[in-house]
């Protein structure tokens, strides 16, 4: 089989292997799902090593018709983009469950729940079949609403049931978009209906079909982001969530929405993209400042971490429909370092959780005294989260706000505010939980992060700082990629890419 095959293929074959376990023996499952994310890792790791530098094509392609009249098949395919969508996913997943020791119900279900969601979310960012893409889209519902439903906290129904309708209704708009995006290009190579991307890049769209498909599609993705308003189901399926659930909801699952918006909405409709581009960008501002001053407010130290998700992929929406070179390198950047470093804040705050079964900001304070490991962790991400130079935050941000600021000055100026309030509601909450005396006895007795805790936070600290100091390779492996998203906006519409020389080197800090 093909090395995507085999990605896509591996975690639901672990699934299987967790699900043949003899009852009574608990004790294996949550080490034995560990190693069933290691495959995934290695052909993931494969796949990023042998990926061609300067080929903006998709690669690794595997195509096998199985229906010529429908126009259906096994089709996939990686490019600069997609491909460190891949890697992040099959580096969180092996971490979520190394850190989820502190789930005891049903942790068979729970394992299989997560290998499931990786086959899903892995199949989302590889399928170039638009009906595949779909059912990956849909594979990964169940399992999360399961994550959020089943092993979650508090009001957890409540918060699981409004995930699942949200992301329902999204998808009816992107099965409608699809069917009648395949339909149109059925009818253009004289079959009843054709789903591939390929074909579809070549089938010309009317003006009004541009735009009606655009907003199906766009829709979906803009609930997945998710953009200002449809933003309001996130923070309450992280605070509900378990660990691991919050670790690939903010780490990987967000990332659909502006996978999704490069992929299709920006290849496959043009014309639309030109004309709503700033509509769109400016709802990423929006979400930039009020994901921002909704994060500074917040009691709960989850809820803030989450609120952040939603500024930090407002800025991955601005990157994207600043329709520059350096915008849409930056967004995929963003996507990426915000995988790493929100996955490692919220696998922090699950460690303190598990200690200290609150998340108020104040119960603590003073807590480095007696954690000083974890405190230097956790300020280590919250300098990411800002964008430090020299760590992986920054290197995005500045090439979305330098892209930004060619088309949408004005925009990008609003936007730059985001990092100003990115450094009130970080540094002003390590301040009360870790600095001053312990005014909490409770706190007095908290043990610092163990060698297993340190293993699993290490490995991001080292991607972060090494991405942030030298992030040439990904960004050698992104820029041909969209730079054809680009070729073809050009191609196909009036609109003129601006350049300005910008090498994604000079701005690599």
């Amino acid at each position: 089989m093909n090395a995507l095959t085999w990605l896509v293929v591996l975690p639901v074959l672990g699934a299987v292997v967790v699900a043949l376990i003899p009852r009574g023996r608990d004790e294996l499952i949550r080490p034995l799902g560990l190693a069933l994310t290691i495959p995934a890792l290695a052909v993931a790791g494969w796949v990023a090593f042998n990926f061609e530098v300067g080929d903006p094509f998709f690669q690794f392609t595997v195509d096998h018709t199985l229906s010529e009249e429908l126009g259906i098949g096994w089709r996939l395919g990686v490019d600069g983009i997609s491909l460190w969508m891949v890697v992040l996913t099959a580096v969180l997943f092996p971490l979520a469950i190394a850190a989820s020791t502190s789930i005891t119900k049903r942790p068979r279900h729970f394992v299989i729940a997560m290998l499931i969601l990786e086959t899903g979310l892995l199949g989302v960012f590889v399928a170039l079949d638009l009906l595949l893409f779909f059912a990956f889209f849909e594979v990964v519902l169940v399992p999360m609403y399961m994550l959020i439903g089943v092993w979650g906290s508090g009001n957890r129904r409540y918060a699981s049931m409004k995930f699942l309708l949200f992301s329902a209704v999204g998808s009816i708009f992107l099965l409608d978009g699809i069917i009648a995006l395949g339909v149109l290009a059925g009818d253009a190579v004289g079959t009843v209906a054709n789903f591939d991307h390929r074909v579809i890049l070549d089938i010309p769209l009317s003006s009004t079909a541009q735009l009606l498909l655009f907003l199906t599609f766009g829709f979906a993705f803009a609930v997945k982001v998710p953009i200002v308003p449809l933003h309001t189901w996130l923070a309450d399926a992280h605070t509900e969530a378990p660990t691991a659930g919050s670790v690939i909801l903010a780490g990987v699952l967000l990332k659909m929405g502006g996978y999704g918006f490069l992929r299709f909405n920006m290849t496959l409709f043009p014309e639309a993209t030109v004309d709503l581009a700033f509509a769109i960008a400016v709802l990423g501002v929006v979400g930039i400042v009020y994901g921002a001053v909704v994060a500074i407010v917040q009691p709960d130290v989850k809820r803030l971490v989450a609120y952040s998700s939603i500024s930090h992929m407002g800025f991955v929406i601005l990157g994207i429909f600043a329709l520059t070179s350096q915008g849409l390198s930056g967004g995929v950047f963003v996507m990426l370092s915000h995988g790493l470093v929100t996955g490692a804040l919220f696998l922090l705050v699950g460690m303190l959780y598990d200690r200290r079964h609150t998340r108020r900001i104040d119960d603590y304070g003073g807590i480095a005294t007696v954690m000083p490991i974890y405190a230097g962790f956790f300020l280590f991400m919250a300098f990411a989260s800002i964008g430090l130079p020299g760590l992986s935050g920054f290197v995005g941000e500045f090439a979305v706000l330098i892209g930004s600021y060619l088309t949408l000055p004005v925009l990008a100026i609003i936007g730059a505010s985001g990092v100003v309030l990115a450094a009130i509601y970080l540094l002003w909450a390590y301040e009360r939980i870790f600095t001053g005396p312990i005014t909490n006895s409770a706190n007095a007795e908290l043990r610092d992060l163990g060698f297993r805790e340190i293993a699993i936070i290490a490995p991001l600290i080292v991607l972060v700082l090494a991405i942030g100091i030298y992030p040439k390779p990904i960004l050698d492996r992104i820029q041909p990629s969209v730079d054809l998203i680009l070729d073809r906006i050009e191609a196909t519409t009036t609109y003129e890419v601006p350049d300005n020389g910008f090498t994604p080197d000079e701005g690599s800090g």
